[in-house]
């Protein structure tokens, strides 16, 4: 393991800056991927449809799927059975999720009902201002994306004159009663909230027949710091992920020279509430991909369990960096440092997936791409997370490596992490795509 410390104190931004552009434009999982494939779009890949026969053509190709999106590259000279290198992720964040009848209010005040979606930190939603973002459903099936970007609801504290506990014996919240925003004043009707969003999408009233919507900060990404060595953000966990997959795959599929391996970026939704949907990392939809991709190209089921026995999979999600004011919460042996390069994750009870043996494959990837890494492991005493890793690895039989970049203030609304980091996380991806 290469001391963080030893890392080049500075790197060019161009990569950090671009990731900023990327969560500001990605308020949904539905965003992230379609910024995702426009990205993907520009470096020559192609989308192809799950309803429609594909060939075994060479190049790059990609799914999309509500808030998901697999895409591959497949070089010259690949056969059936040639192996895949996987980064995977996941595309959505915690958040308030509007619901199916989002018209309430109470003393004069309209508020639109939500669902805590995830392990957010109530808190962090608190006094801030938020737009409305998501997918709606026309009644023709077809999908428009929606984004208000603009101060349009707000979740007011209670002042500390009506709760003198507060800063001494800790903020209460209940999810249904306290957590339920305001965006105006009057009666409330019916409809109102949905009728808004088709005048500002310039749709007829009632073309909308379902929605899936969310709120969410408007704030923009940030530098912090003396030296802003730092950035805060919003949906760092985990579309910091998701931006670095993108730019290794893009990277590897305009390299010169043969690739040993079908590279692939699987990003996922529904991560945060168990990965059990049609577009999450426990449903088929990744497996479906990759079996298409061997048959396409003249594959047998023989060709696909070599490919499969032969595959690795980086699973990439955020990690806790150690936290300055509540360090006895993190194993005392590892502190994982904010652009201290990607950290391993490691739990012997398989909440992550890595083993010894995706140890060495880690970090041939970093020493070959010249980055720092580290380790994180949980204290003994606390719970540990969890992520896709070990789903993946159960569900489709291959060998996966958890890794990630070290944040601070993980599920809150606004994230934390090293301004440095992203840019080693996607050099050491691209590295590992490239085999």
């Amino acid at each position: 393991m290469v001391n963080p410390m030893s890392a080049p104190a500075r790197f060019d931004r161009g990569h950090t800056d671009d990731l900023m552009s990327f969560l500001a434009a990605s308020p949904t999982p539905y965003h992230a991927v379609a910024n995702a494939a426009e990205r993907l779009d520009k470096a020559g890949f192609r989308q192809v449809a799950e309803t429609e026969a594909w060939d075994g053509t060479t190049g790059g190709k990609y799914v999309l799927r509500g808030g998901a999106i697999i895409a591959w590259y497949v070089p010259e000279g690949a056969e059936a059975s040639t192996p895949f290198r996987i980064i995977g992720g996941h595309t959505d964040s915690p958040h308030l999720h509007v619901k199916p009848l989002p018209d309430m209010g109470s003393e004069g005040w309209r508020q639109i009902a939500i669902e805590i979606y995830g392990g957010t930190l109530l808190n962090t939603w608190l006094d801030r201002d938020l737009g409305i973002a998501g997918r709606l459903t026309l009644r023709d099936g077809s999908h428009r994306l929606v984004n208000i970007d603009r101060a349009l609801l707000r979740v007011p504290q209670l002042a500390v004159h009506l709760d003198r506990s507060a800063n001494t014996e800790g903020l209460k919240l209940d999810k249904q009663r306290h957590m339920q925003p305001i965006w105006g004043l009057g009666d409330v009707h019916e409809g109102d909230l949905i009728r808004f969003l088709e005048e500002e999408e310039g749709l007829t009233e009632g073309e909308v027949a379902g929605w899936d919507l969310m709120a969410h900060s408007i704030d923009e990404p940030a530098y912090l710091g003396r030296d802003r060595e730092l950035v805060a953000g919003p949906r760092m966990d985990n579309l910091i992920s998701v931006h670095a997959g993108v730019a290794a795959l893009t990277a590897v599929s305009t390299a010169d020279g043969p690739l040993p391996y079908i590279p692939v970026l699987a990003g996922f939704d529904h991560e945060e509430n168990g990965s059990q949907s049609d577009t999450g990392a426990d449903g088929p939809l990744l497996g479906n991909v990759l079996e298409r991709s061997v048959f396409a190209r003249g594959g047998s089921y023989d060709d696909k369990a070599r490919a499969f026995a032969g595959t690795i999979c980086l699973s990439s999600d955020t990690g806790h960096a150690v936290h300055p004011n509540y360090s006895e919460r993190h194993d005392p042996t590892h502190h994982p440092r904010a652009n201290g390069g990607p950290i391993l994750k490691v739990n012997v009870n398989m909440r992550y997936a890595t083993d010894g043996s995706g140890q060495a494959v880690f970090a041939a990837a970093c020493e070959k791409a010249g980055v720092p890494w580290q380790v994180f492991v949980s204290n003994n005493s606390m719970p540990c997370g969890t992520t896709i890793g070990p789903i993946t690895s159960a569900r489709h039989g291959i060998q996966t490596v958890d890794i990630g970049v070290a944040i601070l203030s993980m599920h809150s609304a606004r994230e934390l992490c090293g301004a440095d980091d992203p840019y080693l996380l996607a050099n050491a991806m691209t590295a590992f795509l490239e085999g």
